[in-house]
């Protein structure tokens, strides 16, 4: 397939390429995605940080007269981990997008917003869950367990929004991008849970952290991966002609 498609009309030809030149595709999916897990891992490194950091700046009296100092610590922890996650992001996109700090703006902002979507409807199904005051079955396990899932997955829709308003800006037919997110905490969701059939082949004393570590290396290396490929199939206007009457 040729990396260019060319639409005639009677006002002249239209000419779209590649956002991703193939000859630079294979270079770009691999800084991408290694940017996406450095921005992930160092984010949550700085967040972590900054969060212990503040609370034990703040004393244990005020925290417990004033309890909206703790959300406000955990907050600005979870602005500073999107401003770096994205910021790794557009080091790698300021090549090729012009307005690259628009993108590290949407994609700060649409992280925030989706994932705190996603926690307020998990923890309103867990609330369901808990005032039924009865030992769940399996079944009601699955259901809840699905609920809560389907709530993370859609929960991707304001971060693929936001990030489609900007590459819109230049691209042509990017609507796809709209729900790239939701398909990525979709794969998450599945690698996470197949990751689950192996504890039992981990050592007990270190079965959590193992757990817990290769459950987020999957997630930095799948929100790198997938929005790489989205990227190499985006296409842009290179020119137009205009016919000449």
């Amino acid at each position: 397939m040729s990396s260019r498609e060319v639409y005639i009309s009677s006002s002249g030809t239209t000419v779209l390429k590649f956002l991703i030149p193939r000859s630079q595709r294979r270079k770009f999916f691999i800084q991408f995605t290694l940017m996406t897990f450095t921005g992930w891992v160092v984010g949550g490194i700085a967040s972590i940080a900054i969060e212990k950091y503040l609370l034990q700046t703040l004393s244990p009296g005020l925290l417990q007269q004033q309890p909206s100092w703790d959300g406000w610590v955990k907050s600005i922890s979870s602005v500073v981990f999107a401003m770096i996650f994205a910021a790794d992001q557009a080091l790698v996109l300021r090549r090729y997008l012009s307005a690259w700090w628009l993108w590290m703006l949407a994609t700060s902002v649409g992280w925030l917003a989706s994932n705190n979507v996603s926690t307020a409807w998990i923890e309103y199904i867990s609330s369901i869950a808990n005032s039924l005051n009865k030992t769940l079955s399996f079944e009601d396990v699955i259901f809840f367990g699905g609920l809560s899932t389907i709530s993370y997955v859609l929960s991707g829709i304001w971060l693929g929004f936001l990030q489609w308003l900007v590459l819109r800006r230049k691209t042509a037919g990017a609507w796809w991008w709209n729900f790239l997110p939701s398909f990525s905490y979709l794969c998450i969701s599945i690698f996470v849970w197949l990751l689950s059939f192996l504890q039992d082949l981990i050592p007990e004393v270190s079965r959590a952290q193992i757990l817990y570590l290769s459950g987020q290396a999957l997630t930095a290396i799948i929100l790198g991966v997938i929005p790489a490929i989205g990227f190499c199939r985006l296409k842009i206007y290179s020119r137009r002609i205009t016919a000449r009457q």
